[in-house]
């Protein structure tokens, strides 16, 4: 270890003498540009709105950047090559960065930059002027803004009603960007233009473009006030002033380059308003109902394009995807033909993935997995996919040392890219395609010489987007049964004696109901400050479907001697991200669960609780350890998984960059999960049951689990690894009054720490 200190510690010490001495590679007469300063009205008390932005706007836009320090520093620390490639120096200055001089900087370039952004923000007599300062061998640039006040708009005019063109802008002015009394603001004329073009776009006018759009500005009427006039230039061609319609549709489903030729010879398929050329009969031609929404006949327009494209991008059926349109007789019929060019997917495809886990439960593990996907399945893009996956668990410490857990899984899923409902045929026009799905799996976990579970499901349903914020799944027919097989009844009698809870665990259950999801976001807008996520699920068992179940002579409904479970499950997630500045954010999180047992049950199937614990929740408590309530799982026990009924739970997290890739994260979480009776065992039994497991809301704030740390994540885009530590702050299993333990921290014992720190290894943030 000392042999490792040593070298270390010298290394840094260089780093730190070489960035003391920022200075030290520079040659005479070279000075070190340190950066930019700007000061904004300093001759005058006049105070600008938003002057702290406004300011750091300004100084963001100036060139060139000053060094980042660190780099710098090993730059200096690498010194002078002695060889012109190769060797260490070479290497640690590369890792570097050269000095930015003084020099460098072009005072007059940035005055000019700095002017027109000021004009652009409305600040029509604004004027800038640079200078620089050397101390040192150091230098820095310092700007000096004169803003003038700013002008506000005093008046808009839309160009006279004079034809279609000009009568089509006047009837959506009311939904100008351009306010009397807003500030003059250049960001909104480019946005005004953008604005008028996509109306008229949809209204055929194919060819028009913002460009040809004009917004004067009279700023001579005094009091700061400019007077807006929107025009449509004299130079705008002939073609971008009148509207098109689409005179043929031409789709090629089965395009290549090489192909090109051949199928434009064809005789196209004519199918209501399409012309079909495709001789190898690739798709249905009814597919093409649901993907273009253009028709004949009909004036161009916007809208119909951009749906149409996204649903032939996102139907999973085409690697490439392209519209084409063309004037015809050179622009003498005011009409379009529509080109599709569509070239198909492989048909079959095959995927093989492996993946490594590492549980808080000491568990860890390996998964090898192979799929099948077949496309276009009955030629109306439908897709097929097979999977089958294998792994194994071993505990690598704990009570269970060296258990291991084999798995198996297969599953078979097909997907209609439309909605499948008997006796009723709905027409989505939204641009995201709805999908049927129907799935069957299996799935077998060995648990060595214990058990084995068997677990089938069964769903159909449906998947459809309302639009690129909310997403929605109902599945009407969900069936799931468990059963479990032992050595036998000697093994099985042992484990339930060991462990009662394993016999509401270990119990085979048949679950027939519905389910139904609800999500909503907004992350995928990265510009905005705030951004939120909504999870929202209800699922029932037993309720519907129950009725068609059969009572056997207890009055359970059941099958096969297995009772079905009935329960309502409400579950929901709402995740808030606030960027606090560029390089930090502020995640939250809130997620409450509800479920309510009734009929057959006491309480939901053992695979249908809710679980608190782990690296996605409550980081400073194993995997599924923590309640219910005030109840402690045995440090002894074989199967420490406790769910519960009811859970609350909340995390926040401070997430910060350090250096390129890697990022800092400092976090709390708080929780724990409640049965809605409380488990009192069977008297005369070993079974105790779990004390303190009641919810009561007038106790739930005091019973909650508390835990922070802090951790490391590698956020390479494509992929996020993480690594967390934590501790519990509070513990709600002690005795009232003991379960803030702060005055028991001791990072520095040995035992405290065995018991108290939780390394949590992910993939993909926590939430």
């Amino acid at each position: 270890m000392r042999k490792l200190i040593r070298p270390t510690l010298f290394l840094l010490a260089c780093l730190v003498y070489a960035g003391c001495s920022s200075t030290k590679s520079l040659k005479p007469g070279q000075i070190l540009y340190t950066g930019a300063e700007v000061k904004i009205n300093p001759d005058s008390s006049g105070k600008i709105d938003d002057e702290k932005q406004i300011k750091a706007d300004l100084k963001g836009k100036t060139r060139p950047k000053p060094n980042n320090k660190l780099k710098l520093a090993i730059y200096n620390f690498a010194g002078e090559p002695k060889k012109a490639k190769g060797g260490l120096r070479n290497w640690i200055r590369k890792k570097g960065e050269a000095p930015v001089l003084l020099s460098e900087v072009k005072l007059k370039y940035n005055n000019d930059v700095l002017t027109s952004y000021l004009l652009s923000e409305g600040y029509l007599q604004a004027e800038v002027t640079g200078d620089t300062v050397v101390k040192d061998k150091k230098g820095k640039a310092i700007y000096t803004a004169n803003t003038g006040q700013r002008y506000k708009i005093n008046q808009v005019n839309f160009p006279p009603d004079s034809g279609v063109l000009t009568k089509i802008i006047n009837s959506n002015k009311a939904k100008t960007l351009l306010k009397v009394g807003d500030f003059y603001d250049l960001d909104n004329y480019k946005n005004e233009r953008i604005r008028i073009d996509n109306d008229l776009k949809e209204s055929g006018y194919f060819y028009f473009s913002p460009d040809y759009l004009i917004m004067q500005v009279d700023s001579t009427i005094g009091k700061n006030l400019v007077n807006v006039s929107i025009k449509v230039k004299d130079i705008a061609p002939d073609a971008a002033l009148k509207p098109y319609t689409i005179k043929n549709i031409n789709i090629y489903p089965n395009y290549s380059l090489r192909r090109d030729t051949i199928l434009r010879r064809l005789k196209p398929l004519e199918y209501k308003d399409f012309n079909i050329y495709d001789d190898r009969k690739t798709f249905k031609p009814r597919l093409f109902d649901r993907l273009v929404f253009f028709q004949k006949g009909e004036p161009y327009n916007r809208k119909d394009h951009n749906q149409s494209l996204n649903r032939m991008v996102n139907v999973g059926a085409f690697q490439d995807v392209r519209a084409e349109f063309l004037p015809v007789d050179s622009f003498k019929n005011n009409e379009l033909d529509l080109n599709i060019y569509l070239t198909p997917l492989k048909k079959n495809s095959l995927t093989f993935s492996v993946t490594g886990t590492s549980k808080s439960n000491n568990f860890v593990g390996s998964e090898v997995r192979v799929t099948q996907t077949t496309r276009n399945l009955f030629r109306g893009a439908e897709q097929l996919d097979l999977s089958v996956s294998g792994g194994f668990e071993t505990q690598t410490k704990g009570t269970s040392l060296g258990r291991n857990s084999l798995s198996l899984t297969t599953e078979a899923k097909l997907t209609f890219p439309r909605f499948i409902i008997p006796f009723y045929k709905p027409n989505s026009t939204t641009a995201f395609i709805p999908k049927t799905i129907a799935s069957v799996s299996y799935q077998m976990l060995n648990r060595g010489s214990e058990y084995t579970l068997n677990a089938f499901k069964g769903e159909f349903g449906y998947n459809f987007k309302e639009n690129q914020y909310k997403e929605h799944n109902f599945n009407p027919i969900s069936v799931s049964y468990i059963s479990t097989a032992f050595p036998s009844d000697k093994v099985r009698d042992s484990l339930y004696d060991v462990n009662p809870l394993l016999r509401t665990t270990l119990e085979n259950q048949l679950i027939v109901g519905s389910n139904y999801n609800f999500t909503y976001t907004n992350q995928m807008e990265t510009n905005r400050r705030n951004n939120t996520f909504f999870f929202g699920s209800v699922e029932t068992g037993g309720n519907l479907w129950g009725t068609f179940i059969p009572k056997d002579d207890e009055g359970k409904r059941s099958i096969f001697n297995v009772p079905l479970a009935q329960f309502v499950r409400l579950e929901a997630d709402l995740r808030d991200y606030y960027k606090v500045t560029r390089n930090v954010t502020w995640a939250n999180r809130l997620n409450l669960g509800y479920g309510y047992a009734y009929g057959n049950s006491t309480s939901l199937p053992f695979v249908r609780q809710f679980f608190a614990g782990g690296s996605n929740d409550i980081r400073a408590f194993a995997a599924r350890t923590l309640g219910p309530g005030t109840y402690k799982v045995p440090d002894d026990a074989i199967f420490a998984d406790q769910g519960g009924d009811i859970k609350l739970m909340l995390n926040s997290e401070l997430r910060f960059k350090l250096v390129s890739v890697l990022y800092g994260a400092l976090f709390v979480d708080a929780g724990n999960v409640w049965l809605r009776k409380e488990d009192v065992g069977v008297p005369g039994t070993d079974n105790t049951g779990r004390p303190g497991s009641e919810f009561k809301l007038k106790n739930a704030l005091n019973e909650l689990a508390v835990g922070t740390g802090a951790g490391l994540r590698v956020d390479a885009t494509i992929f996020v690894v993480r690594l967390d530590v934590a501790f519990p702050v509070r513990k709600p299993y002690l005795a009232e009054g003991q379960r803030w333990v702060f005055n028991n921290l001791a990072f520095g014992d040995k035992d405290w720490r065995r018991e108290n720190l939780i390394f949590n290894i992910g993939i993909g943030y926590p939430f």
